[in-house]
């Protein structure tokens, strides 16, 4: 089976950002290759902790070579960081979208390069696949998808044209088909871009429930940060994006009371402490680096539970 590689983006810059404490417990709440993980593992010291989090199995596999008992991981999904005691955690990094393995990997159904099954899946094993989604969907609810997910400008013609195809006895199956059907209908193109590519991104989004999950990972930060814990999320397109920036910003910035215009303002969560773009260098080596932005914050003081311990 051939063995697909991943480079971390924005790594030495994320690391950098996020170990502030050397005995601390840090958690890579997207482990995927541990790029990262192994970074951070070499920054600690001898009583610190990484936990890692990530719901596919390749990525559990993965993670069994690495030979450290300051380690360990979950397979499940970021959200499980709700489940850490609070103010437990020095410092947690989310490195969302796919990683490169599993959009190389044609048998995993992330990407329109290579011709392979439409799963889409994080984990293979749980859900509904991308083709069994589109062979039961309603033209209305694909067109509200493509359109949400993928900012898709043609997203009701391509679930028109999906219909079309199911309704004929050959429903789309393959990454190649959809590809092939989106280019069909999208007669205009983003320089440089596929004319599916925003139809899978909207897809696969919609099957992991991407978005939905990054909230949740989120809140359950303000939790689980220790104070001065920092909170290190990498995104790569704008959905994902926006929903951190907007995160982070109702954590950090005051709101005035208008009842009480007057009153002590009540103590924020969080500190933003900037975003991050990927420098030339990088660009140079991983192209794929080219739409990441990193944003960093810190979690100010918290009451604290009465009984805390590391992770």
């Amino acid at each position: 089976m051939p063995t697909w590689t991943h480079t971390p983006v924005l790594l030495h810059e994320a690391v950098n950002a996020l170990v502030t404490d050397a005995s601390g417990c840090y958690v890579d709440a997207t482990f995927g290759r541990g790029g990262h993980a192994r970074l951070i593992l070499e920054r600690l010291a001898t009583d610190g902790r990484v936990l890692a989090f990530d719901k596919d199995p390749q990525a559990r596999a993965a993670a069994t070579r690495i030979r450290d008992a300051r380690f360990s991981i979950r397979q499940q999904s970021f959200t499980g960081l709700a489940q850490l005691p609070a103010g437990s955690v020095a410092g947690i990094l989310m490195d969302l979208g796919v990683s490169s393995p599993q959009i190389d990997d044609p048998e995993r159904g992330f990407s329109f390069l290579a011709d392979g099954p439409l799963d889409m899946r994080m984990d293979p094993t749980r859900g509904i696949s991308a083709a069994q989604w589109l062979a039961t969907a309603t033209q209305a609810e694909m067109a509200g998808v493509i359109h949400e997910y993928g900012e898709e400008r043609f997203a009701r013609a391509i679930a028109k044209a999906i219909v079309s195809r199911r309704e004929a006895g050959r429903p789309v199956a393959s990454t190649r088909d959809l590809a092939g059907l989106v280019a069909g209908v999208v007669k205009t193109r983003e320089p440089g871009k596929n004319p599916a590519t925003r139809t899978f991104q909207a897809i696969r989004i919609f099957i992991n429930a991407e978005l939905e999950e990054l909230g949740a990972a989120l809140e359950a930060s303000l939790e689980v940060l220790q104070p001065g814990g920092r909170l290190v999320v990498i995104s790569f397109h704008s959905l994902e994006d926006r929903i951190v920036k907007r995160f982070i910003l109702r954590h950090s910035r005051a709101q005035v009371d208008r009842r009480a215009p007057f009153a002590e303002p009540a103590p924020l969560p969080l500190r933003a402490l900037g975003r991050v773009r990927a420098g030339p260098d990088e660009l140079a080596r991983n192209p794929r680096a080219r739409s990441a932005i990193m944003r960093v914050a810190e979690r100010t003081a918290q009451p604290l539970a009465p009984e805390q311990r590391a992770c």
